[in-house]
């Protein structure tokens, strides 16, 4: 296996912006790091999960992907504009702060986020599987590529925590922003 390419892309599509990644920079600039924290916990528990799910029924799955990406897609789509909406109308003054930033929101994304979907179905059966069919080689491969997606949380947890300061300053400006980034997102899903 090349372990060079296997990594580039993990790095590629963890640290790159997507629907986790700019909703946990949302959080942490209307709620701070603890709450942003707490998601991110949930997104790299569910992250992992799919992964694993992924390894291990990878051949069962390769006969009904093209029923479930559709559904994941339509369901993934809509979640996304919601959390577009979400985004835009944040007010970090009022009670939101009780639904949003929370480990079992940012569990729960994963499952709907197109990009996490797509990759955790695509990464081990495309790197792992055509060289790797030992149980211990491949769960050791999820664990690691789970460490990395969790890494790429953190550091868009700590990039909204340095610049929170700067961000406030420009909320609404980053709202729309970050809204219409999922909007943009949404719309490549359907390209």
């Amino acid at each position: 296996m090349d372990y060079t390419s296997f990594l580039l892309y993990c790095f590629i599509v963890t640290f790159t912006p997507g629907p986790t990644n700019i909703v946990i920079l949302s959080i942490v600039n209307n709620f701070g790091f603890k709450k942003a924290m707490e998601y991110t916990f949930g997104a790299t528990m569910a992250f992992g999960l799919l992964l694993g799910l992924s390894a291990v029924l990878n051949t069962l799955l390769i006969t009904v992907i093209p029923k479930i990406l559709l559904g994941m897609q339509v369901m993934g789509t809509l979640y996304m504009l919601y959390l577009a909406y979400q985004i835009y109308n944040m007010d970090s003054s009022d009670a939101a702060e009780t639904k949003s930033g929370t480990f079992m929101s940012g569990f729960l994304m994963q499952f709907l986020n197109p990009k996490v979907v797509l990759f955790t179905l695509t990464v081990i059966p495309s790197f792992v599987l055509p060289y790797y069919t030992k149980m211990s080689i491949v769960a050791s491969n999820v664990v690691l590529i789970t460490w990395i997606g969790f890494l790429a949380f953190v550091t868009w947890v700590l990039f909204g925590t340095i610049f929170k300061r700067f961000l406030q300053k420009h909320k609404k400006a980053l709202n729309i922003t970050m809204a219409l980034c999922l909007v943009y997102a949404t719309i490549m899903i359907w390209s």
